[in-house]
């Protein structure tokens, strides 16, 4: 049974607890969060669990912090509102789990939301499995770029959220630059710029420099396609309704990459 399957089924309660729990029990409008937003979870929160239990953590955590993320500027954008629902689109849910999917945005925005302990359970729950983590911090700078740009209020929760999830700042600027070139490469994006600044994206979206030689093209490019990979994502405990997400993300690796070695084998 998938981690929807177990909700429906009514025994979510007893799969997934402490904030994450809570929170999805309001989502669901359930009443197995009764108490748990009072209760102190230290200590208590299982280390890690099946892989139904990260992906119900995924999907909670996920769509409480981009409405986090979304209202850091103060206000929540129509494009940002357009995004949420674009990538719930993406994940194909079907309406209950798009009305859950809206209230824990909703969540994310409200004034006693902990983004701290939601994001330090998801921590916990993924089990080092960085590839997943990697993905879950793309998915939100993905978002974040809705309205165009990404403000320095949701560069610092961005970066708040990382540092949780044991990412350096480095690192996370290292993910940033690339989802921000990886969106040139979206379906139809391409067109719209010159094929020197695409050319240049397109390195920029593969995480080397213009100068790397074609081995390590080629490794950095193997790489990010073996992290993005849709069946081993749901396998570390990414939800299903994400594989064509995922997949979108290796056509735009791939468009970058085909870019460099045609750039390459005309010069």
């Amino acid at each position: 049974m998938s981690w929807w399957g177990k909700v429906l089924g009514g025994t979510f309660g007893l799969m997934l607890w402490g904030p994450l729990g809570a929170l999805f029990g309001v989502a669901l409008g359930h009443q197995f969060d009764k108490g748990l937003k009072n209760t102190d979870w230290a200590g208590f929160i299982p280390a890690s669990g099946n892989q139904e239990q990260v992906q119900a953590a995924f999907f909670t955590a996920l769509f409480s912090v981009m409405g986090h993320v979304a209202k850091a500027d103060g206000r929540v954008s129509e494009d940002e509102i357009a995004m949420a629902k674009s990538v719930m689109q993406q994940m194909a849910l079907d309406e209950e789990q798009k009305r859950v999917a809206i209230a824990l945005f909703n969540e994310g925005k409200s004034s006693s939301f902990d983004l701290e302990a939601v994001v330090d359970q998801f921590r916990k729950e993924c089990h080092r499995r960085t590839t997943l983590i990697q993905m879950f911090i793309e998915v939100l700078i993905h978002a974040a770029y809705a309205d165009g740009a990404l403000d320095a209020a949701e560069h610092r929760v961005l970066l708040q959220v990382s540092g949780i999830l044991g990412l350096s700042e480095r690192q996370y600027e290292q993910i940033e630059a690339r989802v921000q070139a990886q969106r040139s490469f979206q379906q139809d994006s391409s067109q719209l710029k010159p094929k020197k600044e695409l050319l240049k994206e397109a390195y920029d979206a593969i995480g080397v420099k213009q100068d790397a030689t074609d081995a390590e093209i080629k490794k950095a490019y193997r790489r990010l396609m073996n992290q993005h990979h849709p069946d081993k994502l749901v396998s570390r405990g990414m939800p299903e309704e994400m594989v064509k997400l995922a997949t979108e993300k290796t056509q735009e690796i791939r468009k970058a990459y085909e870019l460099i070695k045609s750039s390459r084998s005309d010069g």
